[in-house]
């Protein structure tokens, strides 16, 4: 069974979840997680919001202090190969995912490597944002143990 994701506009629990990215072309990246990763686009901008299964990502442009965050500059990473914040996919076949976002245009640092615990790879959206595909194995075998 699918869980879809909750109303963003109107959470029936009166909360949800999003993850937010701060990008230099806002179409560009819209466009990156439509196509390489399928997500259904719900707002095209100012913010783009899209659903991706159940949880949604929200892509806004760099810019200034606001008058709520009257401190604070949104910007894109400067530096790809600096990890502050990554998304974390979660599947249950990370190789048919690699394969089917490879199709889509995804460029991976490495294929799939097997950790014992998890089986992981990874890619970068346009603006050098890191995204971690895994799939659980060995920890999923210590879940079901009590470790």
């Amino acid at each position: 069974m699918a869980i879809e994701a909750p109303d963003y506009f109107r959470p029936e629990n009166g909360v949800v979840l999003t993850h937010l990215l701060i990008v230099r072309n806002v179409e560009r990246s819209r466009e990156f997680y439509r196509r390489v990763l399928g997500a259904t686009v719900v707002r095209e901008r100012q913010p783009a919001i899209l659903r991706f299964h159940n949880s949604y990502i929200v892509i806004n442009d760099e810019g200034g202090p606001t008058d709520d965050k009257p401190t604070v500059r949104a910007e894109a990473p400067a530096d790809p190969d600096v990890l502050s914040s990554a998304m974390n996919v979660r599947v249950t076949d990370v190789r048919a995912v690699y394969e089917q976002w490879r199709s889509r245009g995804g460029e991976f640092l490495t294929e799939p490597k097997d950790h014992g615990v998890e089986i992981r790879c990874y890619l970068r959206d346009p603006d050098g944002y890191l995204i971690e595909l895994g799939q659980g194995t060995g920890i999923l075998a210590e879940a079901a143990g009590g470790a």
